[in-house]
């Protein structure tokens, strides 16, 4: 991000029924985190102008998830669907396979605007406004619930000092209620690192050997010295690395409204696009030094045709 966080407004501890799993067509298991930025899109645009508030970047803490599946044979799982009804010729709809799950989630946004500088209470007042707008709401597809028991904590609009000591510890503070829990960080250089040990055995491996690297798990054979007889074991590597979907890339000039057939929208302009890919890390909050670590934000370019969302917390890391 170009500018230093000033303002942050965290939504604590979010419960999510049946928020979609499957990220991408080709990975699974947590939201795409352009779910994440389109809810902060479309919660922007939602608030009345004594509310208002400019978003700017999001970050997104799992405290607890449950994927709604079953076991189905030999270390496989199935997805729990829906019936959907009959067609009109009485005949059983064919079914689109759905991925739901259900979490537990904190947010933490990046904002800015007239109402990030008043009093304690203005901003309290602002906060929990937006939080009964959110209720109101779906995120990734799915349903946020209400508080049944009046335990949820409060959300909460943050005003960190232009000091940086006093910033940082204020950013320590804010760290302490999101634990615990892991957050969705970028991590692309560990995807090159893995390129380069492949490339050693194997010259030909690219990169998208790296990426399908990290989706599966490893059973080394290992022998001491001496021994007769050797052991498998997983290999283990530092870090909780994921591949995940970072956005689109162009695959075919952009047309004028109304343009291609069956649009859904025939007053925005359209492209065909595929997902883009890269490496995501799960880490616990209190690792990060700086909001710039937790948050993610738009970062496109027009001209490549390059539609996809990034995210600091590698340029962050490697200062530290």
């Amino acid at each position: 991000m170009t500018d230093k966080p000033r303002h942050l407004l965290t939504l604590p501890h979010l419960k999510v029924q049946n928020a979609n799993a499957i990220s991408s067509p080709m990975t699974w298991g947590f939201p795409a985190m352009s779910a994440f930025v389109g809810f902060m899109h479309a919660l922007d645009r939602r608030l009345p102008d004594d509310d208002w508030l400019a978003f700017k970047g999001v970050g997104v803490v799992c405290h607890s998830h449950e994927i709604q599946s079953s076991p189905a044979g030999y270390n496989l799982q199935q997805f729990h669907l829906t019936r959907n009804p009959v067609g009109k010729d009485g005949t059983t709809a064919a079914i689109a396979e759905e991925g739901r799950m259900h979490m537990d989630i904190s947010l933490v946004f990046s904002v800015r605007g007239d109402n990030c500088i008043g009093s304690n209470e203005a901003r309290q007042r602002v906060a929990d406004a937006i939080f009964e707008h959110v209720h109101g709401m779906r995120l990734a597809g799915g349903s946020i619930l209400g508080d049944s028991h009046g335990k949820q904590p409060r959300p909460k609009l943050h005003t960190l000092s232009d000091d940086s000591t006093e910033y940082e510890q204020q950013f320590r503070q804010l760290k302490r209620t999101l634990l615990p829990g892991f957050t969705l960080v970028l991590n692309e250089p560990v995807l090159q690192g893995r390129l380069e040990e492949l490339q050693a055995n194997d010259p030909n491996a690219g990169l998208l050997d790296a990426w399908l690297d990290f989706a599966r798990l490893h059973h080394d054979y290992h022998t001491d010295d001496n021994a007769d007889h050797g052991r498998w074991e997983i290999r283990s590597r530092p870090g909780w690395h994921v591949p995940i979907p970072v956005g689109y890339g162009a695959l075919s000039p952009r047309h004028d409204p109304g343009e291609v057939a069956k649009a859904r929208d025939t007053t925005t302009p359209f492209r065909f696009v595929e997902s883009l890919y890269s490496i995501g890390q799960w880490v616990s909050p209190h690792r990060l030094n700086r909001p710039e670590a937790l948050l993610w934000y738009v970062d496109n370019d027009l001209d490549q045709g390059i539609y996809r969302l990034n995210n600091d917390y590698a340029t962050q890391h490697a200062k530290n």
